[in-house]
């Protein structure tokens, strides 16, 4: 007599195992790096329900698109956001990110009709390091790129359109572009170079410009109101090129349910704000911000590093 509670036993998709793993290697990384544990949960409840799914998360998308996904249990649009770039592009950059492993040169040698020397050379010569990034400075079209003529040009664009067009529809329930108030960032930026300085920090081995393999690329995980952040210092070639490595600090966050947005924290060179942390792109911000909190000004300039 065959044993019913095989029968009655789902057959799990493999790309859904896949899924579920890597959901799973995440919320590892975010807890051995420091998440106070509302991600980590998160994440890991998310594996635990697309382990069981019989349905293949392809074919939901697909026929549902991004609602099917939040339709599920434990699913919600950040994590839905995640599974679409797996399903669609075969990479997760955040889980990439927190094991070292992204590089702007990867990322987008991923785009059909961009190889890994054009994906190097599109790097050096706009200085650029997301998709984003790259479809505005396309747009523009100011600087020349050996090797990109109009018609490579309007093919790498038609296919960026697609990817990120999955991403931003993924997205358009979200918290609609919001971004935490300077404050909050310049108190992480704070915390962080603090605890780095310390060396209380796990520490990352990025594959980009660390030939030697060295774990030395600090990272904190912290959670503000509904904001989660991910800190780490900028392994960016204008940083190194510039000696800004442990003064560039970057920024990635994400409010409770919503798509992960990016800043970075520098030290003003020039200006009434010379000496000063800044979030670039709000320094009218950041200069009201110091204007109405005169006492933190000179504590902040203390702790200021001139690199």
């Amino acid at each position: 007599m065959p044993d019913r509670t095989a029968i009655d036993m789902p057959v799990v998709p493999e790309q859904n195992r896949l899924l579920a793993a890597s959901l799973n290697e995440y919320a590892d990384l975010l807890e051995s790096q420091g998440d106070d544990g509302f991600r980590v949960k998160a994440y890991r409840t998310a594996a635990r329900e697309i382990s069981t799914l019989s349905d293949p998360l392809q074919h939901l998308f697909e026929t549902g698109g991004a609602k099917a996904l939040v339709a599920l249990r434990g699913i919600g649009r950040s994590i839905a956001a995640a599974i679409i770039e797996m399903l669609t592009t075969g990479h997760w950059q955040q889980l990439d990110r927190l094991k070292g492993r992204l590089t702007p040169e990867a990322l987008f040698a991923s785009i059909p009709g961009i190889g890994e020397k054009l994906a190097r050379r599109l790097v050096d010569t706009l200085d650029i390091e997301t998709l984003e990034d790259l479809e505005a400075a396309l747009h523009l079209g100011e600087t020349p790129v050996p090797g990109i003529g109009p018609r490579r040009r309007t093919a790498i664009l038609a296919v960026l359109g697609q990817r990120l067009a999955r991403r931003r529809r993924a997205d358009t329930t979200a918290h609609g572009g919001d971004e935490p108030p300077v404050s909050l960032l310049l108190d992480a930026d704070d915390l962080y170079r603090a605890q780095a300085e310390a060396g209380d920090l796990q520490r990352i081995a990025p594959k980009r410009f660390n030939p030697t393999g060295e774990a030395w690329l600090p990272i904190m995980h912290t959670r503000r109101g509904n904001w989660h952040l991910t800190v780490l210092y900028s392994n960016s070639a204008r940083a190194h090129e510039l000696d800004r490595t442990r003064d560039w600090v970057v920024i990635y966050f994400q409010d409770a349910d919503g798509p992960e947005g990016r800043c970075t924290v520098v030290t003003e060179r020039t200006g009434s704000l010379a000496g000063m942390r800044v979030v670039r792109g709000r320094e009218n911000e950041c200069r009201q911000h110091y204007e109405k909190s005169p006492a933190s000004v000179a504590a902040r300039l203390s702790r200021t590093r001139h690199p």
